[in-house]
């Protein structure tokens, strides 16, 4: 009943968030900060899922920009508990297809974001350079999921070079986004769903890195994500066991 009770709250919420979110981005439609403030707002929903929320930015984040964040890409639970860490002056980048799903496809591409036709491989080079031109003419940073597509609690996936072509072609910086494991954490019929911890890593510098060594970059903020990601999990499922006394997380 619990879990009918949550996908129904969230299933208006969207709809509602759609319908008034782009009503205002007609006001201004594709302002900078749009993506910043619906991503809060649905964000804030993770309240709804029993999820505990803990955002970790660097203070060398806060204070700089523009950067190309990279985030491991879990479930569809992200769009309520993700993009509550995005920062002002970020946008994402999403597949074309998404600007027609009802209510919430209209508010993400009136919010400014990027879309792109994944369908088209020769249309890769068009996207790397508008992403490019929004880091360096535009002083926005880009949000994206480096590994294309949901891991679904697989690990992390093997990253494509996009972002960090972008990265390297604005010589913008990148700032690794790693969030503990959510799948067969976030269960509707429980009530409490333990701790949920989003760390932003220091920027890591593109300056002077060639397009030739740009799979040199990737198993460098590879690596780092990986072995972060374990230590968030570890703390997630101590901070269970020691408020719960069970190992029954997941």
């Amino acid at each position: 009943m619990l879990a009918v009770i949550r996908l129904i709250i969230l299933g208006v919420f969207v709809i509602v968030a759609g319908v008034f979110g782009s009503l205002f981005c007609l006001l201004r439609p594709f302002h900078r900060d749009n993506t910043r403030l619906f991503a809060h707002i649905f964000g804030s929903m993770h309240k709804v899922l029993g999820v505990e929320l803990e955002i970790r930015v660097p203070q060398a984040v806060k204070d700089g920009g523009p950067f190309v964040y990279v985030a491991n890409h879990q479930n569809s639970w992200d769009i309520f508990t993700l993009s509550r860490s995005l920062l002002t002056g970020t946008v994402t980048v999403g597949k074309k297809s998404l600007k027609w799903v009802p209510f919430f496809g209209q508010l993400y591409w009136l919010s400014g974001n990027i879309l792109i036709d994944r369908k088209n491989s020769s249309k890769a080079h068009g996207t790397i350079g508008k992403t490019i031109d929004a880091l360096k003419n535009k002083n926005l940073s880009i949000w994206l999921f480096p590994e294309g597509t949901r891991n679904y609690g697989r690990g992390l996936l093997p990253f494509k070079t996009g972002a960090f072509h972008s990265a390297i072609g604005a010589q913008v910086p990148l700032v690794p986004v790693c969030m503990s494991t959510t799948h067969q954490q976030i269960k509707l019929n429980r009530w409490h769903n333990g701790k949920v911890i989003i760390e932003m890593l220091p920027p890591v510098t593109t300056e002077g890195v060639t397009r030739e060594r740009v799979r040199e970059l990737i198993s460098s903020v590879y690596q780092q994500m990986e072995a972060e990601i374990v230590k968030l999990d570890t703390e997630v499922q101590l901070a269970w066991e020691k408020k719960h006394g069970t190992k029954s997380l997941r």
